[in-house]
């Protein structure tokens, strides 16, 4: 229930995509609460618990159980698998914006396995997405990709004026932060963009680019001049953002793949754009750019139903029905 728990919450009711029968947050400044107070316009009768424990199965006319937990909560894998596997243990599907999920198999092979496994023994979905990964660079050049007849390489830009972006993004990105205490959150994993590689290696998989050899550098944006964001401050020359750079070689040491990130405060010409090099070339660009807080929610809510239509299992945005906007289901 932080900033993106709470807009999700509000998409679904103003959608009337589903209704949110429980809601947790460890948070002693919101657990105990009603969501109504946390989220105005929720269901009164619903109290934010503090663990998914506490949490008991609902009973609805003729609908009965849980059809589907949201969970927004860490990036990395180890940190959301004991969550994740006492969901899917009780037979709930999950869709999460854990990065790491979107293609668990890069730096958790068992991990996904395991939790594939119970998914599968217990007739749960499980599926990691998000705006970024989980669409731009990853899913949607794989989508664009059914009206060429060969694809060569694939590049893939996000470069992001992050000054709209909510408080935890910004922190994130090292707004703010002098030099020094960007290397230090670099070294300490603390600062970067979760899923790069994860979104190199969704595409990688599914064009059958094998790859030999990866890399990924991260390096600080500077303020070109004053700016100002929700965190405060940030002076000329500070850290204002990050750029991160992903590249994917096959065999033949051609690089195939090309992953460019750039979020920062006051950026200029944001934009999203995927270009791949093939018969015919595609150069598709969002001029302005994706805002990274509002479709992160919006795909969330649009990945419910499809993923409840897939088998039981470990799903990727390639494998269940085509995600599409969808509301009034209710």
């Amino acid at each position: 229930m932080g900033p993106l728990g709470k807009m999700i919450v509000a998409d679904l009711q103003d959608r009337r995509v589903g209704r949110v029968v429980a809601a947790v947050d460890a948070s002693p400044e919101i657990a105990g609460k009603h969501l109504a107070e946390v989220v105005p316009g929720s269901d009164a009768d619903v109290v934010i618990r503090k663990s998914v424990g506490e949490v008991k199965e609902v009973h609805s006319g003729v609908r009965s159980g849980i059809d589907c937990a949201i969970v927004t909560t860490a990036s990395d894998l180890p940190s959301c698998k004991p969550l994740f596997l006492e969901l899917l243990a009780r037979g709930i599907s999950v869709v999460s914006t854990c990065e790491e999920l979107l293609f668990p198999w890069l730096r958790h092979d068992a991990m996904a396995r395991e939790i594939d496994t119970v998914a599968h023994d217990n007739g749960a979905r499980i599926l990691g997405t998000g705006v970024n990964p989980g669409f731009l660079m990853d899913t949607l050049p794989v989508f664009a990709s059914a009206v060429c007849r060969s694809v060569s390489n694939v590049t893939v830009y996000r470069v992001q004026d992050a000054t709209s972006r909510r408080v935890p993004f910004q922190q994130k990105i090292g707004a703010g932060l002098t030099d020094d205490e960007f290397v230090r959150r670099v070294r300490a994993g603390t600062l970067r963009h979760v899923g790069l590689g994860e979104s190199l290696h969704f595409i990688a998989r599914y064009f059958d680019f094998r790859l030999e050899r990866w890399d990924e550098k991260i390096g600080p944006v500077h303020a070109d001049r004053d700016l100002t964001c929700a965190l405060g401050e940030v002076p000329k020359g500070r850290v204002s953002g990050v750029k991160q750079v992903a590249h994917g070689w096959d065999i033949e040491d051609n690089c195939v793949i090309s992953l460019h990130f750039q979020a920062a405060i006051g950026q200029q010409d944001p934009h999203d754009r995927v270009v791949i090099e093939g018969e015919p070339r595609l150069d598709l660009r969002v001029n302005g750019g994706v805002h990274g807080d509002i479709a992160t929610s919006a795909i969330v809510v649009n990945c419910i139903a499809p993923l409840l239509e897939a088998r039981p299992g470990l799903q990727t945005m390639a494998t269940i029905p085509l995600v599409k906007w969808t509301a009034e289901r209710m």
